[in-house]
């Protein structure tokens, strides 16, 4: 025995799409920008630094005094020779009177007072050791520096978009179906 049968006859359906793609268009344009940098300030201020220098000692030492220190000088030197010169003639004379006595006292003397002493050849003109005072006040340099801060002025462009959507459009070329058969069975 055969069972009935049912048949299933489909058609597909066919479609043709027609379809645009969507355009889009981004653009950035560049930036503009204006940077500027002032100068720092700099202010600078200086002291200068002092040289003391004191010779005044050394000056004396090799001689050279002010006007009145040399007339004192002198003035007494001149009492100690005169006053030297005095008490040496007293002398002579003390032994001139006693001549009597006996003894060579005008050969004695002529010898002395014909030969004087020798000088002293020493060099007198430098000055004795640290004669020069020197004194040093060192100087100061302030610096103050102000910076300044940049100055930067920036415009952005605005962003060009231009956007087109895509389409889809479709057409129908063949309608779908569904056919059935029934065979029946003996």
């Amino acid at each position: 025995m055969k069972l009935p049968q049912i048949q299933i006859r489909t058609t597909d359906a066919k479609v043709k799409l027609n379809i645009s793609d969507p355009v889009q268009h981004i653009e950035q344009p560049k930036a503009q920008q204006h940077i500027e940098q002032p100068a720092a300030i700099l202010d600078i201020k200086t002291k200068r630094g002092q040289l003391h220098i004191d010779s005044s000692q050394a000056r004396r030492d090799v001689g050279n005094f002010p006007t009145g220190e040399f007339v004192r000088q002198f003035a007494q030197q001149g009492l100690q020779k005169v006053q030297q010169g005095t008490a040496r003639r007293a002398s002579e004379g003390r032994q001139m009177m006693q001549i009597e006595k006996g003894g060579n006292v005008i050969p004695s003397l002529a010898k002395q007072n014909g030969t004087p002493p020798p000088k002293d050849l020493g060099i007198t003109w430098i000055p004795s050791v640290d004669s020069v005072k020197i004194s040093y006040t060192p100087g100061t340099t302030d610096i103050n520096i102000t910076s300044q801060k940049p100055k930067i002025d920036v415009q952005v462009g605005d962003v060009v978009h231009n956007y087109t959507p895509g389409d889809v459009t479709g057409t129908m070329l063949q309608y779908p179906s569904v056919e059935t058969t029934v065979i029946k069975g003996e």
